[in-house]
């Protein structure tokens, strides 16, 4: 069986037995901060396993991507390796939300692997929980087969017991185990390859407390994983997960790409890594992943320049791993659609990424081969955790690709030092960050009363004295806390019954507690206490410019996806008062046609004066049913706040899950200009604008500026663009003419050097020191010396900028006739001054106390050249 029928045989089994057919959920956990990736089947589900949350089914089916590149399922050095390990893959499972129990479990289990999938019972072995006799019993009963020979085995906590955390929902579970014959080694549940786990029954029939105690649940539920690559082998009768047809159309893409036939042995481990690893970063970009330098992107980031290191391997040191975003999509586009919306987004954010690394990995190479050297002159065999945390916070290499390198040179890498050198980084990192508040405010709640009003009387229920800047919470308060992007509220918190009044600069939240922050108090005349009744009042022309900026916000992201595409969703924001920034997924620099068009959405859109509709408590289920866009990595509950923007028909122009503060219509934005568009990652574009007064002092700028060109030029303002362009025109000019005349003048000044010249082995030697102001004049002198040397080589010294200045040429006969090349004489002679070169490069800098040395560099230069030229013969 095809893989395609294998999932599509699972789920249509399941969908035949009353559960309901559930899709695959993103690979980028939103609700569930506790995860980078989603790795398994009931994650989706796991409100449900613990009661927050009651779908309208009580059967559920499913095949989930899934991500296992992190935590204890951190198995990346493996894959590529192993025939088995991937960091992608696909789960297929069924679920009971407190409906049926084991023995429905297992006679599905059983009918599915042996009758729809006809897998040879005498194949099949069971594994159950020790204590588990119920299960045991139940898998006796579904077939007598299973009663012969030892085919239901017992093991422990550490094979057949599962858990969702330290507390909540778990219990013991049943494997479905595969027998793949003699010709392979290694036992049940064991080391080896000959029995295969091809599937997972958890019974999920306690709860652990926190003192560690069970109970057993009142609704007992099922949750049930199978890898649909295993199943695949199987199936299709493969050695390997990677001979399935899940891999075998890209490995052979990569053989034609690399030039490098595949091996199904340790030969072949590159070809699998980047197979591997295409998929994962496919279909995480496709779900809205950015590769970064922390968390979730880190990662990413890793498996990325681990397939390009291996690309190295296949001898491929252009980008192509990009290239296999086609073949991926061909294969599995009908399953999962987002990869053919993300097609391209994909393609050119892989593409980036891979021209990124090649421009740091050549010079990481260099550098990590001179830590080898060093190593083996010394006789060690470990390199310092210092040398591979330099490695990468200097030159981006991750920890592991600095392992696969050293094992090659059989060396050992200090991880122990390495992380404590991260550990360093990451505190001083943490000292530069403040905190909102001292003191534990865990146990505090304030209550946010500022969408309807900008001021109420209220009660401070703590205050601390931070430095000289009071931090305050109150019972309840208009100031709205910096999140979702926007930034806090400012304005006065006035005493009631005692006579002051602080001035708040900032809003942040801390748990439940929002923190009031201070400007410094340099004079406290009258000190507020914690049951002080007070005013709060917020700065509200502030907020009004802040609602006009967040409002356009969403504006701006319907505007992106309409004219850029539907892959153009939100990465990030900022919204205060004098600007918004909004980052956005995008492959490739906006054009100024692109610009416009944006532009003239958004003010379209603003001049409707559509309603800006507030929906407060909306099931979350129901906002995503209705479209409504998530902000990518935020945590939302089970009820949220939607934002719809609505037309004159109420129809929904616009729908965001938002928790800021907006206008109440589009016309209250006033203006909307574009004022930056600049890539901030590969992949993540970030575009800043402005609205209201902001805009419109910014066009007054703007006039002021093209008053004053005009006045300057004396033109009018229609002229000032071909007035600009003659006078560039003018000095290019100019500037061709003074080039033309520097290289004459190099044509003598290099006729004067040739008549000092000597003659070595029939070749004219020239070695000389000369007066050049920059780089540009040396090398235009080289090049004339080299034109009227006839058949020598030219050796050219000279202070530029500071440091000693190196240049070398060679007339063409001898480059041809002897294959001599200019980097390899600069590589002999800057040592001279301590100055470093070779490879192609004909010039060499150095700067210090080499200047001093290079007149005696110069004089020594013939002798190194004679030398040379006996070695080449």
């Amino acid at each position: 069986m095809k893989s395609k029928e294998i999932r599509s045989s699972f789920l249509k089994y399941f969908e035949e037995r009353d559960h309901r057919v559930v899709p695959s959920s993103s690979l980028v956990p939103i609700d569930d901060p506790t995860l980078l990736f989603t790795n398994a089947g009931m994650n989706q589900f796991k409100d449900v396993f613990t009661g927050k949350r009651k779908p309208s089914y009580k059967r559920a089916t499913s095949s989930q991507k899934c991500m296992r590149v992190s935590g204890k399922h951190n198995d990346l050095e493996e894959v590529g390796p192993s025939p088995f390990h991937h960091t992608f893959f696909e789960m297929l499972g069924n679920f009971s939300f407190g409906d049926y129990f084991k023995e429905d479990a297992i006679y599905f289990a059983w009918e599915y692997m042996t009758q729809v999938l006809k897998l040879p019972k005498e194949r099949l072995y069971i594994t159950v929980f020790n204590d588990d006799d119920e299960a045991y019993s139940l898998w006796e009963r579904v077939d007598d087969f299973l009663k012969k020979g030892a085919r239901i085995r017992r093991f422990g906590k550490k094979d057949n017991y599962w858990s969702m955390g330290d507390t909540g929902p778990n219990g013991p579970c049943s494997e479905i185990h595969y027998d793949r014959g003699e010709g392979y080694s290694g036992e049940l549940n064991g080391f080896g390859n000959r029995y295969l786990e091809l599937w997972n029954l958890v019974f999920m029939q306690y709860n652990r407390d926190e003192n560690g105690e069970l109970t057993p649940l009142p609704k007992p539920s099922i949750d049930t994983g199978a890898g649909l690559e295993r199943l695949s082998l199987v199936l299709q009768g493969k050695n390997s997960n990677y001979d399935t047809d899940l891999f075998s159309p890209l490995i052979k893409r990569i053989e034609e790409l690399s030039a490098r036939e595949y091996f199904p042995d340790e030969r072949g481990t590159s070809h699998r890594v980047i197979a591997d690893h295409l998929r994962a970063l496919a279909f995480c970009f496709s779900d809205g992943a950015y590769p970064s330098n922390e968390g979730r992107g880190y990662v990413l980031r890793r498996i990325l320049r681990r397939a390009s290191y291996h690309s190295r391997l296949l001898g491929v040191y252009e980008p192509f791993i990009y290239k296999l975003v086609p073949n991926l999509v061909d294969m599995m586009a009908d399953i999962y659609p987002e990869l053919q919306e993300k097609k391209i987004h994909t393609s050119e954010l892989i593409k980036s990424e891979e021209e990124s690394f090649n421009r740091t990995l050549d010079r990481g190479l260099e550098i990590f081969s001179d830590i080898v050297r060093r190593l083996k002159v010394r006789g060690e065999k470990v390199i310092p955790g210092k040398e591979a945390f330099k490695l990468y916070d200097t030159y981006g290499f991750p920890l592991d690709l600095t392992k696969i390198m050293a094992e090659k040179e059989r060396l050992d890498v200090d991880t122990d030092g390495y992380q404590a050198e991260l550990s360093k980084q990451q505190k001083r990192s943490r000292e530069g960050i403040k905190g909102v508040i001292k003191g534990d405010v865990s146990t505090l709640v304030s209550e946010f009363r500022g969408y309807y009003t900008d001021s109420l009387e209220t009660e401070i229920l703590d205050i601390a004295l931070d430095g000289d800047v009071l931090k305050i919470i109150l019972s309840e308060t208009p100031f709205y806390a910096e999140s979702g992007g926007q930034i806090g509220d400012s304005g006065v918190i006035v005493g009631l019954d005692k006579d002051y009044q602080i001035k708040i600069i900032d809003t942040r939240k801390q748990g439940e507690a929002i923190i009031h922050i201070s400007e410094p108090q340099e004079h406290i005349k009258t000190i507020p206490r914690v049951g002080d009744r007070v005013k709060a009042v917020i700065d509200n022309e502030r907020r009004n410019a802040i609602k006009r900026n967040h409002t356009a916000t969403h504006l701006l992201h319907r505007a992106l996806r309409d004219i850029l595409g539907e892959h153009s969703t939100q990465g990030g924001s900022y919204v205060g008062p004098d600007r918004l920034r909004f980052d956005f997924s995008h492959y490739k620099a906006l054009t100024d046609d692109e610009i416009s068009k944006i532009e003239e959405q958004v003010n379209r859109t603003i001049l409707s004066d559509y309603e800006v509709y507030v929906a407060e408590d909306v099931p979350i289920e129901k906002a995503r049913e209705e479209g409504a866009m998530a902000l990518f990595g935020e945590k939302y509950g089970e009820v949220v706040r939607v934002i719809k923007i609505l037309k004159p028909d109420n129809s929904i122009y616009s729908i965001e899950l938002c928790g800021g503060t907006h206008t109440g219509r589009t016309g209250e934005i006033g203006s909307f200009v574009i004022v930056s568009e600049s890539a901030i990652a590969a992949g993540l574009r970030r575009i800043e604008a402005l609205t209201g007064l902001g805009a419109l002092n910014y066009f007054k700028a703007r006039d002021n500026l093209i008053r004053s060109l005009s006045e300057i030029l004396k033109a009018t303002p229609e002229e000032i663009s071909d007035r600009v362009k003659a006078l560039l025109d003018n000095n290019r000019e100019l500037d061709r003419e003074l080039k033309e005349f520097g290289k004459l003048k190099a044509v003598g000044r290099a006729l004067e050097l040739i008549k000092d010249s000597i003659e070595i082995n029939g070749y004219r030697i020239v070695s000389s020191n000369i007066d050049a102001s920059d780089r540009r004049e040396m090398l235009d002198l080289a090049d004339a010396l080299r034109d009227k040397l006839g058949s020598g080589i030219g050796v050219l010294g000279s202070v530029i900028g500071g440091k000693a200045s190196l240049c070398v040429v060679i007339t063409d006969d001898l480059i041809k006739s002897k294959d001599l090349k200019a980097g390899e004489i600069v590589k002999r002679i800057a040592p001279l001054i301590n100055g470093s070169g070779g490879g192609k490069a004909h010039l060499a800098q150095a700067g210090g106390k080499s200047i001093n040395k290079l007149p005696e560099a110069i004089r020594k230069a013939p002798d190194i050249i004679r030398d040379f030229l006996i070695k080449k013969g």
